[in-house]
Order: structure tokens, then C-alpha cells, then sequence
């Protein structure tokens, strides 16, 4: 039974990752609902590292499927590096710079790195000054919040889809970003850091339409920007977990990469699905949807049904 749980959760990680309709909000609700049966005393240190984890897990699937576009070293064929590293009658996508030997890095990566970690400065920023603070504080109401904010996201994702109705986006490469919309994109994402159910993805996918992005350029972006905001997270958890003592149980480890796995194999699908689904020129007004009816479900839940009971 508590292999079933961990595959349940990897699924609904796994979808809910990558669609902007907050993945750490479903993983609230789905604790409510579905618990595992672990010890005590141990339980909420454990799942605290887990719901960071199995995000991180998730990540890898991006870095699977675009490795060509986030890899930024190459290898010249002999004699052609020094005429690549000056990037002579090169494109602006085949510039690079050499390294050593016919070692060279690509700069229209290493520029896009430069933006990311640009983007990452905010989230860094506010894990180490105000994420205890603020965890500490929402604790007590977390459903609660969870709902307003997948119904509040929601109907801004429905405005600002109806508003830009036809209106042709300003950037529509990455290379096009500049690094202050980076550093715009990365003060959005505090919103889904304090905010559980405001959704990663679904706060820089709206802050870089509302800054001229296209679609497919604020889902990458997304996309590229996760693998660090959650190794870095990750790694936080991991310290703070083995620096309490802790070791993992068998029943802990197995719960963990069950779902790790799980996470990632249907991250696979889900990024394919929403880049296809974007490609297609559909706007992001089902999510929008779906995520005002799911918080309304959330909010009745909690405030009528469950206190009531």
C-alpha cells in the first residue's frame, strides 16, 4: 500500500510540476488525504525534505530533454577552434569562445546561464533571510491559502490571456531576454515561494507574458529556471535533514525513490504535453479554469466541511 501512495504521489508531482496549477499546492491537499504511515516522531522532518526531493526529481526530466540546449561546452573539430572562438562568418546561435584544446563553450548558452542565475538571485535572497520566517507564519492556514491563491492565479491567467488576444509577442527567443525581465521573472517566483498554490510555473509563465514573452519562451524559460531554484533547495533541505542527526529508515528510502522515479518518468510526458499543447497556439485559459474550480472544491472543503465535521 505505501508503494501505491508513493507512486501516487510521483504522478500527481509529475504533472503538476510543470502545469502552472501548483504542484506544492496539490501536494498539501493530497497529505491531507493520503498519509503514510511512518514514525512520529520522525514524520514531518522527513516530509519536509520529501515534497523538496521528489520536485528535484521531477527536474531532472528537463534536463534529459533539452541537455542540447542547456549544455554549454563543446567540442571544435580539430583546427576549427580557433576560428570558432573568434567567431568568424558564425552565426550569432554558433558563436563561442575556446577553452583549451578544441574544448569551447557556446556563448548563446552561457548567456541564457548568465540570465538564469540573474532570475535565481531573488529566490536566493529570500531562502536565507525570510523562508523560515514565513513558513512559520502561513503554517497554521496553508489550505486555506492554497485555495485563494490557485483562485486568484487563476482568474489573473484568464485576464491576462483575454487581454493579450492577438496582441503578437515582444520576445520570442531566449537569446532576446534581457537580464532585467530575468531579474522581473525571478521577484515573481518569491510570490509562489511564500504563497503555497500560487504555482512556479504559473507565476513566471504569467510574469513573462505580462513582459512581453511568448508562450513557449515563458514555459522554457520555466522550464531551465527550476533546475537550479530546486537543486539549491534541495541541497538546503538535504543539510538541514542530516544536520538534525537523521538518517533515512528502509521504509523512508523506498517511499522516496519510488516517488522519485515516478515523478520523473511522467514529468517526461508532461513537459511534451504542454510544449506540444503550446505549440499548438493554445492560450493558458484551462488552467485558469481548472484551477479556480479545484480552489473553490478546496475552500468549501475546508472551511465548511472539515471544520464542521
Amino acid at each position: 500500500m505505501e508503494i501505491l501512495k508513493a507512486i501516487l504521489f510521483g504522478i500527481v508531482e509529475g504533472v503538476t510540476e510543470w502545469l502552472p496549477i501548483s504542484s506544492t499546492g496539490h501536494l498539501i491537499l493530497l497529505n491531507e488525504w493520503v498519509k503514510f504511515h511512518l514514525d512520529p516522531e520522525r514524520e514531518a522532518a522527513f516530509m519536509e525534505f520529501y515534497d523538496i526531493v521528489i520536485q528535484l526529481a521531477a527536474i531532472l526530466a528537463v534536463v534529459i530533454i533539452y541537455w542540447k540546449v542547456l549544455w554549454p561546452f563543446g567540442i571544435a573539430k580539430a583546427g576549427a577552434a580557433s576560428e570558432a572562438s573568434k567567431g568568424k562568418k558564425k552565426s550569432r546561435d554558433e558563436q563561442v569562445w575556446k577553452l583549451f584544446g578544441n574544448v569551447v563553450v557556446k556563448q548563446k548558452i552561457f548567456w541564457m546561464w548568465v540570465k538564469i542565475v540573474i532570475a535565481c538571485i531573488p529566490g536566493v535572497l529570500y531562502g536565507l533571510l525570510l523562508d523560515e520566517l514565513v513558513e512559520n507564519l502561513t503554517a497554521p492556514y496553508k489550505p486555506i491559502i492554497v485555495a485563494v491563491m490557485l483562485i486568484l492565479v487563476g482568474i489573473l491567467f484568464i485576464i491576462i490571456e483575454t487581454k493579450h488576444k492577438g496582441v503578437k509577442p515582444k520576445i520570442k527567443t531566449i537569446p532576446n531576454l534581457t537580464w532585467q525581465i530575468a531579474l522581473a521573472i525571478g521577484f515573481c517566483q518569491l510570490i509562489a515561494a511564500a504563497l503555497p498554490g500560487t504555482s512556479r510555473s504559473g507565476a513566471t509563465i504569467i510574469a513573462g507574458l505580462m513582459l512581453g514573452l511568448s508562450r513557449q519562451v515563458a514555459a522554457n524559460f520555466t522550464f531551465f529556471l527550476a533546475i537550479p531554484t530546486m537543486a539549491g533547495a534541495s541541497l538546503v533541505k538535504l543539510l538541514k535533514f542530516l544536520g538534525t542527526g537523521m538518517t533515512f529508515t528502509g521504509p523512508e528510502l523506498t517511499i522516496l525513490i519510488v516517488t522519485s522515479v515516478t515523478a520523473f518518468l511522467v514529468s517526461l510526458v508532461a513537459i511534451q504535453f504542454l510544449t506540444l499543447y503550446i505549440g499548438k497556439n493554445k492560450d493558458f485559459k484551462p488552467f485558469g479554469w481548472y484551477r479556480i474550480i479545484l480552489g473553490a472544491a478546496v475552500l468549501i472543503y475546508f472551511v465548511f466541511i472539515r471544520q464542521g465535521a
